[in-house]
C-alpha cells in the first residue's frame, strides 16, 4: 500500500504524544489504521493496549471494520467518548443499559418538569431540546450553577429545572450521557488505584477528530494516558464546527504547549478534490487568524474552475440549481453524487420544494423539521381556517390573543364560537366589543385574499408581529428569530393564487418528508440536501454552496470574533465535500429585502 512520506511519519510514529494535522481528503483514516497495525505487527504491543476513541458509533464501527479488513488481530478497543468512559463506569459501579437514562426518557422528564413549571411556550420541543444542551454545557464545562445564564429562559427557572432535573433521575439510580462524562472524571480524580488499572489497560490511545474535543473530555483523557502520555491526536483545526455543543478548537491550538515534547505531524496532501477547489478553500479559511498555518497541495490535477454565481432572487437561485442538476444527471453523474448544501435546516425549504415540481428524487441528510408544522405557521393556519370555515373552538382559542385582545377562555364554551355570543357576554364593556368587530373585519377580510396577501395582512394588518416581540422578550429571543420564521412560510406562500391550492402543495410537501424520516438505508438515485453541519465527512462529485450570502453565512447570530471563524470553518467545510465541480451562489434579494454577498466569498471575488 503507497503511502505518502507524512502519512508513513504518522504511521511509525511510536511512544509519546503526537497531533497529526489532516485535512479533508488526506487520508486520516488510513493513518489511524495502519498506525494500530504497526504497533501490533511491527512493535509487538498488545492488541489489549490500545484504544481508538471516535465521535459517533457510526464512525467507531467503520474504523474498526476498515482494520479488521486489513489485519487480523483481534483485541483493539474501538469506541465513543460515551461508550468507553460507561465501560469504566460499568467496571466501578456494575452499571448496566438499565442505568442509562436514554435521550428519550430524558425529554420525557424534561417535558414533565416543563408542565410542572406552568411557563407558557409555544415551541415546548425548541425549548426542551435548548433546555437539554444547556444542560449538558453546564455539567461538560463544570460551571457552577449560580453562575450560569440561560439563553432559553430566566435564570431562576433554568436552575430550579436544572435543580430538579438532576435530583428526580439521580434518585432513580439513571445517569444521562453527560454524567457519564463527570462521573467518569470525579472517579478518576478520587480512586487512583482505579485510575492506575485503566492507565495500564490502554496504554496507547488514538483519538480521531480531535478538533470536536470539549474541556472534560480532555480532561479525562489526560489522566488516562498517564504516566507514559502515548497519547495520538488526530485532526484538523480548520474543521472543528461544534462550538455550540462546547467543543473548543483552542484545545487542539494548546496541544503543542500541553505537551511541549510531542511530534507535530501534517498531512498536507488532498487526495479527494481537484486543484480548483483545494486552492479556493485554501483562500477562504486563511481569513481565520487562530489555526495551525500550513499548506494542502492536491493531488488531483485539472478540474473546472470554482462556479461563482448572483441572482435577482432566491427564487432565481433554487430554479437554476434544477437546471445545473438536470444536466448533470444528463451527464451521467449518479444522483447520490450531487448535494446540495445549505447553512440552517430552514435553508431546505425552497430547494426540497423546487425539486419536487420537478420531479428530481431527492434525499435529506439530517432529520429536517417541517417549517409549515412551527407553531406561527399553526397560527397562520388558524386565522386562514376561521375565516374560511365556521369558528372552531380549538383554533379559536390558540388565536384569540394572539396579539392580545383580552378575550378570556371562560367566554368560549361552545364547540363552534359565535360571535354574537361573545358581544354578548362582553355587553358591558365597549372597548371589548370594538375589539370583537375588529377581529370579525379581519377575519372577513382575510376571506378572499391570496395566501401571500392573507400572511402578509396578518402579520401587519392584525398586528401578528407585535405578539412575536412580546413572545421573544418572555423568552429571551431575538425577534427576528421569529420574523425569519415568518418570513420563510410568506415566501413559501407566494406561487399560489388560492388557499387551497397552497394547502394541496403543503400536503404533498409533508408526505414529502415523511417518506424522507422513513428510509433506513440512502436511495442511490436521489441527489442529497443536507446542512452544512449534516455534510462533515461526506464527499461528492458535485456540490451546490447556496444562499452564500451575509446573515446566512456567517450566520446573523455570529457577534465575535470566535463566532465569525467557526462560520468560516463551516463554509470552508461545505466546500471541501466538493470533489470535481462546486457552485457558490448567493442572491441580491430575499423576502423583498436587500441581501449582500458572503464576506467568505471576498477572497474569491478579488481572485476572479
Amino acid at each position: 500500500m503507497k503511502v505518502s512520506s507524512a502519512q508513513k511519519k504518522a504511521i511509525t510514529h511510536k511512544d509519546g504524544p503526537a497531533m497529526v494535522l489532516a485535512g479533508p481528503g488526506s487520508g486520516k483514516t488510513l493513518v489511524v489504521t495502519q498506525r494500530i497495525r504497526y504497533l501490533i505487527e511491527q512493535q509487538h504491543v498488545r492488541p489489549q493496549e490500545i484504544l481508538v476513541i471516535t465521535f459517533t458509533k457510526a464512525a467507531a464501527l467503520e474504523m474498526q471494520s476498515r482494520f479488521y479488513a486489513a489485519s487480523h488481530s483481534r483485541g483493539v478497543t474501538f469506541g465513543t467518548f460515551h461508550a468507553v468512559f460507561f465501560q469504566i463506569l460499568k467496571h466501578a459501579y456494575h452499571y448496566s443499559a438499565a442505568n442509562i437514562l436514554t435521550e428519550e426518557k430524558k425529554y420525557q422528564l424534561l417535558g414533565q418538569l416543563l408542565r410542572e413549571s406552568r411557563l407558557q411556550v409555544e415551541d415546548e420541543r425548541e425549548l426542551l431540546s435548548e433546555l437539554a444542551s444547556e444542560i449538558s454545557i453546564v455539567k461538560n464545562e463544570r460551571i457552577p450553577l449560580g453562575h450560569y445564564y440561560s439563553r432559553s429562559c430566566p435564570e431562576e427557572v433554568f436552575r430550579s429545572f436544572y435543580s430538579r432535573y438532576e435530583q428526580l433521575h439521580r434518585a432513580q439510580g439513571l445517569i444521562d450521557f453527560d454524567d457519564m462524562m463527570t462521573d467518569t472524571y470525579e472517579l478518576l480524580r478520587q480512586r487512583g488505584d482505579i485510575l492506575a488499572a485503566w492507565q495500564q489497560r490502554f496504554r496507547y490511545i488514538l483519538v480521531d477528530e480531535f478538533q470536536d474535543i470539549n474541556l472534560l473530555q480532555y480532561a479525562i483523557l489526560r489522566l488516562l494516558a498517564l504516566p507514559e502520555n502515548n497519547l495520538f491526536i488526530v485532526g484538523d483545526d480548520d474543521q472543528s464546527i461544534y462550538r455550540f455543543r462546547g467543543a473548543k478548537p483552542e484545545i487542539m491550538l494548546n496541544f503543542p504547549k500541553d505537551y511541549p515534547g510531542a511530534e507535530q505531524i501534517v498531512l498536507d496532501r488532498n487526495f479527494r478534490s481537484v486543484a480548483p477547489v483545494v486552492r479556493a478553500a485554501q483562500l477562504v479559511i486563511a481569513g481565520n487568524a487562530h489555526r495551525f498555518a500550513k499548506r494542502t497541495s492536491h493531488v488531483r490535477a485539472g478540474g473546472e474552475g470554482i462556479d461563482i454565481r448572483e441572482f435577482e432572487n432566491q427564487e432565481h437561485e433554487s430554479l437554476y440549481v434544477v437546471k445545473r442538476v438536470q444536466e448533470s444527471l444528463e451527464r451521467g453523474t449518479a444522483p447520490n453524487e450531487i448535494a446540495v448544501l445549505f447553512r440552517t435546516n430552514q435553508g431546505a425549504r425552497p430547494y426540497a420544494e423546487r425539486l419536487m415540481e420537478f420531479n428530481i428524487p431527492f434525499e435529506m441528510r439530517d432529520a429536517l423539521p417541517n417549517i409549515y408544522e412551527h407553531w406561527i405557521a399553526k397560527d397562520l393556519f388558524a386565522y386562514l381556517h376561521l375565516a374560511r370555515e365556521r369558528l372552531d373552538r380549538a383554533e379559536f382559542l390558540q388565536v384569540m390573543n394572539r396579539p392580545k385582545r383580552y378575550i378570556g377562555r371562560d367566554s368560549i364554551d361552545a364547540k363552534v364560537v359565535s360571535l354574537e355570543t361573545l358581544r354578548t357576554y362582553y355587553e358591558d364593556r365597549e372597548w371589548m366589543l370594538d375589539r370583537i368587530d375588529r377581529l370579525e373585519l379581519d377575519l372577513r377580510m382575510l376571506r378572499d385574499m391570496t395566501p401571500y396577501a392573507a400572511v402578509n395582512y396578518i402579520r401587519y394588518g392584525m398586528h401578528y408581529e407585535e405578539f412575536l416581540a412580546e413572545y421573544a422578550k418572555s423568552r429571551h429571543l431575538k425577534q427576528e428569530e421569529l420574523t425569519e420564521i415568518l418570513d420563510e412560510i410568506q415566501q413559501g406562500s407566494k406561487p399560489f393564487r388560492t388557499v387551497e391550492e397552497w394547502y394541496a402543495h403543503l400536503q404533498e410537501y409533508k408526505e414529502r418528508l415523511e417518506e424522507q424520516r422513513g428510509k433506513k438505508e440512502r436511495d442511490p438515485d436521489a441527489i442529497i440536501l443536507a446542512t452544512l453541519h449534516g455534510a462533515k465527512g461526506l464527499e461528492f462529485e458535485e456540490v451546490f454552496l447556496v444562499d452564500v450570502n451575509e446573515g446566512t453565512i456567517p450566520h446573523r447570530k455570529a457577534s465575535v470574533e470566535a463566532d465569525f471563524e467557526e462560520e468560516r470553518r463551516l463554509f470552508y467545510v461545505g466546500m471541501t465535500r466538493a470533489k470535481d465541480r462546486l457552485h457558490l451562489f448567493y442572491a441580491k434579494e430575499r423576502y423583498g429585502k436587500a441581501v449582500w454577498p458572503s464576506q467568505f466569498l471576498d477572497p474569491l471575488l478579488e481572485e476572479a
